[in-house]
Protein backbone atom coordinates (compact mmCIF):
# COMPACT_ATOMS: atom_id res chain seq x y z
CA UNK A 1 0.00 0.00 0.00
CA UNK A 2 1.09 3.51 -0.75
CA UNK A 3 2.45 5.37 1.99
CA UNK A 4 -0.49 8.27 3.10
CA UNK A 5 -0.22 10.81 5.82
CA UNK A 6 -0.22 8.97 9.39
CA UNK A 7 -2.64 11.76 10.88
CA UNK A 8 -5.24 9.66 8.53
CA UNK A 9 -4.68 6.22 10.14
CA UNK A 10 -6.89 5.84 12.82
CA UNK A 11 -9.44 3.60 10.69
CA UNK A 12 -11.06 3.80 7.04
CA UNK A 13 -13.23 6.80 7.52
CA UNK A 14 -10.24 8.82 8.06
CA UNK A 15 -8.22 7.00 5.29
CA UNK A 16 -11.26 7.55 2.91
CA UNK A 17 -11.33 10.83 3.47
CA UNK A 18 -7.38 11.68 3.68
CA UNK A 19 -7.63 9.74 -0.04
CA UNK A 20 -10.38 11.53 -1.64
CA UNK A 21 -11.41 14.84 -0.37
CA UNK A 22 -8.49 16.04 1.42
CA UNK A 23 -6.63 18.83 0.02
CA UNK A 24 -8.60 17.74 -3.55
CA UNK A 25 -9.23 21.04 -5.38
CA UNK A 26 -12.59 22.55 -4.60
CA UNK A 27 -14.21 24.57 -7.05
CA UNK A 28 -17.55 24.12 -6.36
CA UNK A 29 -19.01 26.34 -4.31
CA UNK A 30 -21.36 24.20 -2.21
CA UNK A 31 -18.29 22.03 -1.75
CA UNK A 32 -16.35 25.41 -0.37
CA UNK A 33 -19.74 26.09 1.84
CA UNK A 34 -19.90 22.43 3.29
CA UNK A 35 -16.26 22.24 4.41
CA UNK A 36 -16.78 26.07 5.89
CA UNK A 37 -20.04 24.51 8.20
CA UNK A 38 -18.24 21.47 9.06
CA UNK A 39 -15.00 23.28 9.82
CA UNK A 40 -17.08 26.12 11.85
CA UNK A 41 -18.60 22.99 14.03
CA UNK A 42 -15.50 21.45 14.76
CA UNK A 43 -14.42 24.62 16.83
CA UNK A 44 -13.23 22.32 20.33
CA UNK A 45 -13.92 19.33 18.79
CA UNK A 46 -12.25 16.39 16.64
CA UNK A 47 -12.30 16.69 12.90
CA UNK A 48 -12.86 12.82 13.59
CA UNK A 49 -16.51 13.65 15.64
CA UNK A 50 -17.32 15.95 12.31
CA UNK A 51 -16.57 13.17 9.80
CA UNK A 52 -18.56 10.72 12.07
CA UNK A 53 -21.61 13.09 12.29
CA UNK A 54 -21.24 14.38 8.19
CA UNK A 55 -23.65 12.10 6.31
CA UNK A 56 -26.01 12.87 8.94
CA UNK A 57 -25.26 17.21 8.84
CA UNK A 58 -26.01 16.57 5.35
CA UNK A 59 -29.18 15.35 5.46
CA UNK A 60 -30.12 17.54 8.53
CA UNK A 61 -28.62 20.38 6.67
CA UNK A 62 -29.95 20.42 3.21
CA UNK A 63 -26.92 19.18 1.70
CA UNK A 64 -25.28 22.23 2.49
CA UNK A 65 -27.15 24.33 0.12
CA UNK A 66 -26.55 27.78 1.58
CA UNK A 67 -29.46 29.22 -0.05
CA UNK A 68 -31.36 26.82 2.06
CA UNK A 69 -29.66 27.44 5.18
CA UNK A 70 -29.73 31.20 4.62
CA UNK A 71 -33.75 31.06 4.97
CA UNK A 72 -34.11 28.66 7.98
CA UNK A 73 -36.13 29.92 10.22
CA UNK A 74 -37.19 29.56 14.97
CA UNK A 75 -38.65 26.21 14.32
CA UNK A 76 -35.93 24.77 11.98
CA UNK A 77 -33.23 26.11 14.49
CA UNK A 78 -35.38 24.04 17.39
CA UNK A 79 -35.13 20.81 15.03
CA UNK A 80 -31.61 20.94 14.43
CA UNK A 81 -31.22 21.56 18.55
CA UNK A 82 -33.20 18.31 18.89
CA UNK A 83 -31.48 16.22 16.29
CA UNK A 84 -28.77 13.84 18.18
CA UNK A 85 -26.90 12.99 14.61
CA UNK A 86 -25.30 16.33 14.39
CA UNK A 87 -23.86 18.72 17.08
CA UNK A 88 -26.37 20.77 18.54
CA UNK A 89 -24.89 23.78 19.40
CA UNK A 90 -27.15 27.27 19.12
CA UNK A 91 -24.71 29.77 18.64
CA UNK A 92 -22.96 27.45 15.73
CA UNK A 93 -26.16 26.86 14.14
CA UNK A 94 -26.66 30.05 14.47
CA UNK A 95 -23.87 31.17 12.89
CA UNK A 96 -24.51 28.46 10.41
CA UNK A 97 -27.33 30.56 8.84
CA UNK A 98 -25.50 34.10 8.94
CA UNK A 99 -22.70 32.64 7.50
CA UNK A 100 -24.63 31.06 4.65
CA UNK A 101 -26.71 34.66 4.19
CA UNK A 102 -22.91 36.17 4.22
CA UNK A 103 -21.47 33.73 1.48
CA UNK A 104 -24.11 34.12 -0.76
CA UNK A 105 -23.26 38.37 -0.41
CA UNK A 106 -19.76 36.75 -0.73
CA UNK A 107 -20.73 35.08 -4.10
CA UNK A 108 -22.23 38.02 -5.88
CA UNK A 109 -19.82 40.61 -5.21
CA UNK A 110 -16.84 37.76 -6.22
CA UNK A 111 -18.66 35.71 -8.72
CA UNK A 112 -18.15 32.35 -6.51
CA UNK A 113 -16.50 31.69 -3.18
CA UNK A 114 -13.64 29.85 -5.50
CA UNK A 115 -13.02 33.44 -6.63
CA UNK A 116 -12.67 34.82 -2.87
CA UNK A 117 -10.76 32.73 -1.48
CA UNK A 118 -8.34 32.38 -4.65
CA UNK A 119 -7.76 35.79 -4.81
CA UNK A 120 -5.20 35.58 -1.74
CA UNK A 121 -2.96 33.05 -3.03
CA UNK A 122 -3.42 34.29 -6.55
CA UNK A 123 -4.17 30.75 -7.48
CA UNK A 124 -0.76 29.70 -6.21
CA UNK A 125 -0.51 26.51 -3.93
CA UNK A 126 1.34 27.10 -0.86
CA UNK A 127 3.54 24.19 -0.18
CA UNK A 128 5.22 23.73 3.01
CA UNK A 129 7.19 20.65 2.45
CA UNK A 130 6.50 19.02 5.72
CA UNK A 131 8.28 15.99 6.85
CA UNK A 132 5.74 15.79 10.01
CA UNK A 133 2.38 16.36 10.39
CA UNK A 134 2.56 17.41 13.70
CA UNK A 135 4.70 20.22 12.80
CA UNK A 136 2.04 22.01 10.64
CA UNK A 137 1.06 25.22 11.67
CA UNK A 138 -2.11 25.88 13.23
CA UNK A 139 -2.62 28.82 11.89
CA UNK A 140 -0.89 31.17 9.54
CA UNK A 141 -0.80 35.20 8.40
CA UNK A 142 -2.81 34.05 5.42
CA UNK A 143 -5.56 32.57 7.68
CA UNK A 144 -5.69 35.57 9.86
CA UNK A 145 -5.89 37.89 7.02
CA UNK A 146 -8.89 35.48 5.94
CA UNK A 147 -10.48 35.29 9.27
CA UNK A 148 -10.55 39.06 9.93
CA UNK A 149 -11.98 40.02 5.88
CA UNK A 150 -14.94 37.44 7.53
CA UNK A 151 -15.10 38.63 10.95
CA UNK A 152 -15.65 41.97 9.46
CA UNK A 153 -18.50 40.77 7.16
CA UNK A 154 -20.10 39.29 10.23
CA UNK A 155 -18.93 35.39 10.04
CA UNK A 156 -18.86 33.59 13.22
CA UNK A 157 -17.13 30.31 14.09
CA UNK A 158 -14.40 31.18 11.81
CA UNK A 159 -11.21 31.90 12.88
CA UNK A 160 -7.39 31.83 11.64
CA UNK A 161 -7.31 28.00 12.82
CA UNK A 162 -10.30 26.91 11.39
CA UNK A 163 -9.79 29.01 8.12
CA UNK A 164 -6.34 26.94 7.83
CA UNK A 165 -7.85 24.01 7.91
CA UNK A 166 -10.02 25.01 4.74
CA UNK A 167 -6.95 26.30 2.77
CA UNK A 168 -5.84 22.87 3.58
CA UNK A 169 -8.80 20.98 2.88
CA UNK A 170 -9.68 23.19 -0.18
CA UNK A 171 -6.30 22.68 -2.33
CA UNK A 172 -4.72 26.00 -1.04
CA UNK A 173 -2.06 24.99 1.47
CA UNK A 174 0.00 21.78 0.78
CA UNK A 175 0.50 20.26 4.25
CA UNK A 176 0.64 16.28 2.94
CA UNK A 177 3.97 14.88 4.73
CA UNK A 178 6.54 14.69 1.33
CA UNK A 179 6.77 11.08 1.71
CA UNK A 180 2.62 11.02 1.01
CA UNK A 181 1.43 9.45 -2.35
CA UNK A 182 -0.80 12.45 -2.66
CA UNK A 183 2.17 14.96 -1.51
CA UNK A 184 3.67 13.34 -4.58
CA UNK A 185 0.97 13.95 -6.71
CA UNK A 186 -0.01 17.12 -6.92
Amino acid sequence: MPYRCPRCEKDDLYRDYHDHEWWIPVHDDQKHFEFLVLESFQAGLSWYTILKKRENFRHACDNFDPQVIAQYDEKKILKLLDNPGIIRHRGKIEAMIRNAQIFLDIQQEFGSRDSYIRAYTDGEIIDNQLTDYRTAPASTPLSETISKDLKKRWMKFLGPTTIYAHLQATWQINDHEITCRKYKNH
